[in-house]
């Protein structure tokens, strides 16, 4: 059960006493109350309630709506819901913030849906751009295009001829560069690919434009920087998107080394978004070195955790998988690069998990999976029981063996599963049926006691929550392919859903204790959306939308 705050229990407590009391004699009147509402706590000990009262940035007090009504003073908002649903704010447990709000202001390449949309859209963009200016992420998926062909050089090379590109694929494990971003670069066809990276080339050996992983960097260490004002204006815009979609907490897998920019956007009072800063792996020990510890920090800005990568992804066939993929017998996928030298990736693991930090990291293919547990259940037996909250990102395609390992050994698996959604169209062409049925595997994870906890890996996918609890409650296929759900046995249940974008996703990052449920003493962090997800139809529940989102105690959106 979730702890309480001593003096926010004591206000519950002088609230619930004095409900017999004019609030005009009430020095505790609430600044906000919802009454008239199908509140869903995620609490055992109260799952439903109808009214809840909120004084500060806390929430004093929960119960029917004519007893709390009795509370409001005249200064106090009170919000009639009309009936409509109200859940604990979202926690999205996987994101990536910053780049998030550059690609607001981006092109945008997810939805185009052939080689030449792609290649006009950036000839578009280009000319709205000053000279030299790069064009990066972009996001674009050739899964949708006939064949699924990779995109080369050629298609836009005469539509940007003074302009470098650089646009990622929509998993960030692959890009496309453009001959200007390569000569820069000095990327050319005696270049040797990196360790853990891959340099796509035609058959006389020249790079297409296309880099898978590791190889990236030999492209973006010539992206210059974005400076800090630029990085403000997209926590800006990447805070107001999260808002409007009732994201009220966000863990950040890469904004860590930045996390001055979202410090600067809270004294400014425009943060609307919780953020749990996360650093990279490898530089374990210069933050264990400043005496941080797991959840460091404020209920509105905390770090603490550090994200590894052990592989790449299914999209870019470069997931490390056990057996080779069906529709590439030459590969069995790539280990990342911090998977090198041989050992490094145990070591940090032991250092930063003795030093008190909380490790997450990025595993996808079978392979990649196991090895990561493996991992985990090492530096469990050397460094001693103790709470750390081991997490697997993604936790995407398992064995049905290895899947059990995660209750026991208390690995909370990250999941994203919009992801479910999407690569459902095209992921048994790469490892077959039978792999498939460990792929995404809700079901089975709950089942073996291990906690979930649900994001959106955005910008790889949409921000949106109400998108994500859709797909794991339905497992439907974006193509329309799979209507009773694809890998249907891993489906999981609307409230179990809710509750991996709530409580799951707050205890992933050590934070259950004042957010993920709705009880007095807990976050005033809330969302009230315009239809009932818990009793519509499941192929419905896409089609929600947030009408006001509450967080720290005062409305940061509401819907027009």
């Amino acid at each position: 059960m979730p702890t309480m705050q001593r003096a926010p229990l004591a206000l519950a407590a002088t609230l619930a006493l004095s409900m017999d009391s004019p609030a005009q004699n009430n020095p505790l009147v609430p600044d906000l109350l919802v009454h008239n509402a199908d509140i869903r706590t995620m609490h055992p000990r109260n799952p439903r309630m109808e009214a809840l009262a909120v004084t500060g940035n806390r929430i004093a007090i929960l119960g029917n709506s004519t007893d709390l009504l009795r509370l409001a003073g005249p200064r106090t908002r009170v919000i009639d819901a009309k009936g409509r649903l109200v859940v604990p704010g979202f926690n999205d447990a996987h994101l990536h913030f910053l780049s998030g709000g550059f690609q607001l202001a981006g092109v945008e390449l997810r939805d185009a849906k052939t080689p030449q949309e792609l290649a006009r859209r950036i000839g578009e963009f280009a000319r709205s751009v000053p000279q030299g200016r790069w064009i990066l992420r972009g996001n674009w998926d050739h899964e949708q295009w006939t064949g699924a062909p990779l995109p080369t050089k050629e298609l836009i090379d005469p539509l940007t001829p003074d302009t470098p590109v650089f646009v990622t694929r929509l998993d960030g494990h692959m890009a496309l560069a453009n001959s200007v971003a390569l000569k820069l670069a000095g990327v050319t066809k005696s270049t040797k690919d990196p360790d853990g990276g891959f340099i796509v080339r035609d058959t006389l050996g020249e790079p297409t434009g296309v880099l898978k992983d590791a190889a990236m960097s030999l492209v973006y260490r010539k992206v210059p920087a974005a400076n800090f004002e630029e990085k403000l204006a997209a926590a800006r815009a990447a805070s107001a998107h999260a808002a409007s979609l009732g994201v009220t907490s966000a863990q950040d897998m890469s904004t860590g080394p930045d996390v001055g920019v979202i410090q600067e956007l809270a004294r400014r009072g425009e943060l609307k978004t919780r953020l749990y800063a996360v650093w990279p792996l490898p530089n374990w020990e210069a933050l264990a070195r400043t005496g941080v510890r797991a959840g460091f920090g404020s209920d509105l800005l905390r770090t603490g955790g550090l994200k590894g990568f052990s592989d790449g992804s299914l999209g870019s066939t470069t997931a490390l998988f056990f057996d080779p993929y069906h529709d590439a017998p030459n590969t069995r996928g790539l280990p990342g690069d911090e998977m090198f030298p041989d050992g490094a990736m145990l070591q940090r693991v032991l250092g930063a998990d003795k030093a008190g930090l909380q490790v997450m990291i990025h595993a996808i293919g079978d392979k990649a999976n196991d090895f990561i547990l493996g991992i985990y259940e090492q530096v469990g037996r050397e460094n001693g029981p103790r709470d750390r909250r081991f997490r697997i990102e993604h936790a995407q395609h398992l064995r049905a063996q290895d899947i059990p390992r995660f209750g026991r050994a208390k690995v909370i698996a990250s999941m994203q599963p919009y992801h479910c959604a999407d690569d459902g169209r095209w992921a048994e062409k790469r490892i077959g049926a039978e792999r498939a049925k460990g792929t995404y595997a809700f079901r089975m994870l709950l089942d073996s006691g291990a906690v979930l906890a649900f994001g959106s890996d955005w910008t790889v996918a949409p921000l949106d929550p109400i998108q994500g609890i859709a797909a794991a409650v339905t497992r439907r296929t974006l193509d329309g392919k799979h209507p009773a759900g694809w890998v249907p046995e891993q489906k999981i249940s609307v409230e179990e859903a809710v509750r991996a974008y709530t409580w799951g996703s707050a205890f992933a990052e050590f934070a259950e204790d004042r957010k993920g449920t709705l009880a007095p003493g807990m976050l005033a962090d809330f969302v009230m959306l315009d239809k009932n997800i818990f009793r519509i139809a499941a192929e419905e529940i896409e089609t929600a939308r947030v009408m006001m989102t509450v967080m720290d105690g005062r409305v940061v959106f509401e819907a027009k």
